[in-house]
């Protein structure tokens, strides 16, 4: 007996063509695609399952978050319209605008010319976890493990 790998169920096993990829599937999952061939009995090697590991972190740099009021107050503390202000960091109206509003979150690119203009601080560093796979030999990993089907 081996393992499908859909869904992982330990029994016979045919072959499938499931979304262009040929899968060794059980019966059940052969439904999904068209069956190539049927045998009684297929060889599968051992799989790996994959763990997650955490390692370092890294420092990222992200918007504030009442980026939008922090930019309003200090425009209009130097007594500039919407309009002005685009024109001397030479961005549009409308983004000036929607960035005020909280609709848009500028990119870290824009946030820096901003920035500089008018002295005021709008982004911040924070931390990334990053993981390392790990691999183990005791259990394995199916298809199954990575999707979900609809019904």
């Amino acid at each position: 007996m081996a393992l499908c790998d859909m869904c992982g169920k330990e029994t016979r096993l045919r072959a499938a063509l499931i979304e262009g990829t040929e899968l060794n599937v059980c019966e059940k999952c052969g439904k999904f695609g068209k069956t190539i061939r049927k045998n009684n009995y297929i060889h599968q090697t051992k799989k790996t399952r994959i763990k997650e590991k955490e390692i370092e972190e890294e420092v990222i740099e992200r918007i504030v978050k009442d980026y939008g009021n922090l930019i309003k107050d200090a425009r209009e503390k130097i007594n500039l319209k919407q309009e002005d202000f685009a024109k001397k960091i030479n961005e549009k109206v409308s983004l000036i605008h929607n960035i005020e509003s909280g609709h848009h979150e500028p990119n870290i690119k824009l946030a820096q010319k901003i920035e500089k203009f008018l002295k005021i601080k709008l982004i911040e560093e924070g931390k990334l976890e990053k993981t390392e796979l790990k691999t183990t030999k005791s259990e394995t990993l199916t298809i199954g493990d990575l999707i979900k089907l609809k019904k």
